[in-house]
């Protein structure tokens, strides 16, 4: 098993080089490279050159940290046809980017638009038709995760999609802090790592409270009726996730895929966050 750190605390805030050491000095022998603009930001094409990515293979080497993925985020799933064809021109850069790192992992989002998932899915499996043979070309492997707000939410419907693409090398990503999008608020994380099976590769902590509970009145949003999807990255136990059943099923499967710290809520204060969120992870899985 791979435990990781998503530095997202330290995006804002932090250079890439202090970002490496501090996940060296927060315990972690992993990094994933989430997005920050520094480096490869949401939507854009990638902001790095030869010398970065020599100084960060440098940095990491360094600190005697090594990157267990890439994240870009793109909207290759995006029915509007110019904004998809961007999107693969991004993600053929992030990819040869990753390669020229010495990684062979990226993982990511499905994207695209909630209100046409029919027009987002076929946009997806587009950009994937382009995108397939350049990954197995480079030898790099792709986790996808369902994020609120894409074209596919339910966590069932994550995995249907990725079994559709049929590649040993797609693997799903479970976030837990979306448990209750993954099921419309029922939460049930246990059922979901079942029902993933053998495509469960990568388990992102953290926790999240239900917002279908109290009759959709959990958050209130002004106005009311606006479209606005909700949901947070706590330190565990500050929400609603039963960790218990959570921890407990993944050391029932025997998981020995990667395990990432992604709690994002304290840039305030991340290195606190880090010692409830790290020692929750290392109780559960008994590491």
């Amino acid at each position: 098993m791979r435990l990781a750190y998503d530095p997202s605390h330290y995006r804002d805030n932090t250079n890439l080089k202090d970002t490496i050491d501090t996940v060296a000095r927060l315990g972690y022998e992993w990094v994933e490279l989430s997005p920050r603009k520094d480096f490869i930001w949401f939507y854009e094409y990638p902001k790095v050159d030869k010398q970065l990515i020599k100084d960060l293979k440098r940095y990491c080497s360094d600190a005697g940290v090594k990157i267990s993925s890439v994240l870009p985020v793109q909207q290759w799933s995006s029915p509007d046809e110019e904004e998809r064809q961007a999107a693969v021109k991004n993600w053929k850069r992030c990819i040869e980017i990753t390669s020229e790192l010495g990684v062979d992992l990226m993982n990511t989002e499905f994207s695209g638009d909630i209100s046409r998932p029919l027009e987002s899915e076929a946009a997806f499996v587009k950009s994937m038709d382009e995108l397939m043979p350049i990954f197995e070309k480079e030898g790099i492997k792709l986790n996808i995760q369902s994020h609120p707000n894409d074209f596919i939410e339910l966590n069932i419907e994550a995995i249907r999609m990725i079994r559709a693409l049929d590649k040993d090398w797609i693997k799903l990503v479970y976030s837990v802090p979306h448990a209750f999008f993954y099921d419309d608020g029922i939460g049930d994380v246990a059922k979901h790592i079942d029902e993933a099976g053998d495509l469960l590769a990568h388990v992102l902590i953290a926790d999240t409270l239900n917002h279908k509970a109290a009759f959709g009145l959990r958050y209130i949003i002004n106005p009311p009726t606006a479209k606005v999807t909700i949901h947070q990255h706590l330190n565990p136990g500050e929400g609603e996730i039963n960790f218990d059943a959570l921890y407990s099923k993944l050391r029932e499967i025997n998981f020995d895929g990667i395990v990432t710290n992604a709690v994002f809520a304290y840039p305030d204060k991340p290195e606190w966050s880090n010692d409830l969120t790290l020692k929750s992870i290392r109780e559960g899985l008994r590491l």
